[in-house]
């Protein structure tokens, strides 16, 4: 099983993409600053996730979710999250 997530920098708000076979595990590698790409950008959020099947559809989804229409894709989902949340 893989996951697919987007999290969220609280410092400043920007998104990052990626997959991970451990979601808990890589959240906190990301929050401790082990992660080169994100560790200027803590603390990080889990906005969105999506489990998949094989490593294969996992990197197919993360390049649909880093493409124009997979970034709408994502707001879409964020926003209605948000909007059930409150």
């Amino acid at each position: 099983m893989y996951f697919i997530y987007v999290l969220k920098s609280k410092k400043d708000n920007k998104l990052y993409y990626g997959l991970t076979d451990n979601l808990e595990r890589r959240i906190r590698q990301h929050n401790s600053k082990e992660v080169t790409a994100t560790k200027y950008r803590t603390p990080l959020e889990l906005v969105y996730f999506e489990k998949v099947d094989t490593l294969t559809n996992a990197r197919k989804r993360e390049k649909y979710f880093k493409s124009g229409f997979g970034r709408k894709y994502i707001a879409r989902k964020i926003k209605s999250a948000l909007s059930s949340n409150g």
